[in-house]
């Protein structure tokens, strides 16, 4: 091992870790109204585009820290499932635009699932049952079948990793930390630009609050690619990332994590079971939010209109969960987490995602 490498923290320790991080992520979502979906709307309703600002400036914020961490070698985020080079083209693009329809009808993403129930929205509880169980079936269910038939065999094989410094390092020949360098700089450099070019901006809710949010996507990297990595296993010999459901270097997201909460929950004296960082990020927003809803007197019991308001939810719930498997992430999972590793899949997927939220709320505008 090398000297520079520190010993891995106990899982249980890099759990509690995970849930402090959480809990920043739902405190500074809930206070600052953080949506990708509402960003979205925003732009179509009202061509307000404050909240897009905010993911702005939480993508720069993100890249930005991860570009940090991989330049000076705690982290590699080759050992993540964004970098692959292996670019299975079609699950983004389907996955992403059925993830995006599903977070329209369920009142927002996987994240904003979470935050609304720390809230006290009981819409949200059914939505994360449902999404986590769509998650489960795309996972190593029924739903998992059909991905594999007809979505994951459609791919672009690289032969090299498929971050975008990497390309450019391999194609031109170029030193690979002068490429992370002036990727990091023109993606980050340019959305922050974007992000703080609007003074409404400036105000302290959608400012902190977006960079709270992006440094929680740097921590969550530091806390399994770094904290929780282990050169050398000493079953396997092979260098694994403890307490993690993929096995693999993570951080945060919201989908494949609901599906695994529910999978502890009704196996709980399984002893193979244990709160991974997924999971107690998971249970993390909810009591952030929870904590800041209490503390601004926003939280109250919210429950579905009628019938055909439950229908919606519950259907944009099982999109949702088999669009953010079959993409590898959702809003925050592949637009956060994925592209701060500046990986092309994360792009497509978000690229797909804004796509089929942006149909469906012209649809729903439209039969309004």
């Amino acid at each position: 091992m090398d000297a520079s490498t520190p010993l891995p923290l106990a899982p249980a320790t890099l759990a509690w870790l995970a849930f402090a991080i959480g809990g920043v992520f739902g405190l500074a979502a809930q206070r600052s109204n953080f949506c990708t979906m509402g960003a979205i709307a925003d732009i179509l309703i009202m061509e307000d585009w404050t909240r897009l600002r905010m993911w702005a400036l939480a993508a720069a914020t993100a890249i930005a820290g991860t570009t940090a961490l991989q330049m000076n070698g705690l982290i590699d985020v080759h050992g993540s499932i964004y970098t692959g080079a292996r670019l299975p083209w079609l699950s983004h693009i389907v996955g992403g635009a059925l993830f995006g329809i599903g977070m329209t009808l369920a009142s927002g993403c996987g994240a904003k699932t979470l935050v609304r129930l720390g809230g006290g929205n009981l819409k949200s509880l059914v939505v994360f049952v449902f999404l986590g169980l769509s998650a489960y079936m795309t996972l190593r269910g029924l739903f998992g079948g059909w991905r594999s038939a007809w979505l994951d065999p459609f791919v672009v094989q690289f032969d090299t990793h498929q971050d975008l410094p990497t390309l450019i390092a391999t194609r031109f020949a170029l030193d690979i930390r002068s490429a992370w360098l002036a990727c990091a700089v023109v993606a980050a450099g340019g959305l922050g630009l974007f992000a703080l070019s609007s003074r409404e901006m400036w105000r302290p809710a959608p400012l902190f609050g977006s960079l709270a949010i992006g440094a929680t996507i740097v921590a969550g990297w530091t806390l399994s690619g770094y904290l929780g990595y282990l050169p050398e296993d000493p079953e396997t010999l092979e260098p694994a990332f403890l307490a993690t459901n993929s096995g693999r270097m993570e951080s945060l997201s919201f989908v494949a994590p609901l599906a695994y909460s529910l999978d502890l929950l009704m196996l709980w004296t399984d002893k193979s079971r244990s709160v991974t960082l997924g999971i107690a990020l998971t249970l993390g927003v909810i009591a952030g939010s929870l904590l800041a809803a209490l503390l601004g007197r926003s939280f109250r019991i919210e429950s579905f209109r009628d019938a055909p308001d439950l229908a919606r939810h519950l259907a944009g719930a099982m999109l949702m969960g088999f669009g953010g498997v079959t993409a590898l992430g959702c809003t925050i999972g592949q637009g956060l987490s994925g592209l701060s590793t500046l990986a092309l899949g994360a792009a497509l997927t978000v690229a797909a995602i804004v796509a089929g939220a942006s149909l469906s709320i012209k649809i729903q505008l439209r039969n309004a």
